[in-house]
C-alpha cells in the first residue's frame, strides 16, 4: 500500500478528542498506539485489541515520522 493510502487511514477532526489525529472512523489517537509500540505490544495484539488492520497501524508510524519530519530542533 502506497504511502498516500496509509495517510489516507489517519484524520483530524475537531469533535473527536480535541482535534488529536486518529484512525479514521474511529476515536482511536495515533498516539496510543506509538506509545503501545514503544512499549513493546506487537502490531497484532493492538489490532485485537482495538479492532484494527496492521494498515491501520502503519499509517499511525507513518503519520508520526511525517510529523517529525519537519520538526525543528533547536539546541
Amino acid at each position: 500500500m502506497s504511502k498516500e493510502k496509509l495517510l489516507e487511514r489517519i484524520e483530524t477532526r475537531r469533535d473527536v478528542l480535541g482535534g488529536k489525529p486518529i484512525i479514521k472512523g474511529t476515536r482511536i489517537p495515533v498516539e496510543l498506539i506509538l506509545k503501545h509500540i514503544a512499549n513493546g505490544w506487537e502490531f497484532e495484539k493492538i489490532c485485537n485489541e482495538y479492532g484494527l488492520e496492521k494498515a491501520d497501524i502503519r499509517a499511525a508510524v507513518l503519520y508520526a515520522e511525517k510529523v517529525l519530519e519537519g520538526e525543528e530542533v533547536f539546541i
